[in-house]
């Protein structure tokens, strides 16, 4: 049997009950080294906003998060029509201390 026949592996996946709740971002601010990216979503509310979730993650996971994005966003709108995107905050920048 060749690698592309064989079925694939279940995983079994936990989630606590905190993490479950899930957290509100209206904002994300991404960065990257060569060997990670970092996503941190903000909860923001001027004049202040709190990070409230940091992803650190491989830059091959990224492309494949993007991939699984771009194919909801179109499952979404396919169903629901055209999402409209919001406007980028007006003479705004932040840095996450």
């Amino acid at each position: 049997m060749t690698e592309k026949n064989q079925p694939a592996q279940q995983v079994s996946i936990k989630i606590d009950d905190a993490t479950l709740k899930g957290r509100y971002a209206n904002a994300m601010q991404v960065s990257h080294t060569k060997e990670e990216f970092i996503l941190d979503f903000i909860n923001l509310f001027p004049p202040q906003g709190v990070v409230n979730a940091r992803v650190v993650t491989s830059p091959g996971h990224v492309k494949r998060i993007i991939a699984a994005l771009q194919e909801n966003v179109g499952k979404y709108e396919a169903q629901n029509g055209k999402i409209q995107e919001s406007p980028a905050p007006q003479d705004m920048s932040y840095t996450v201390n």
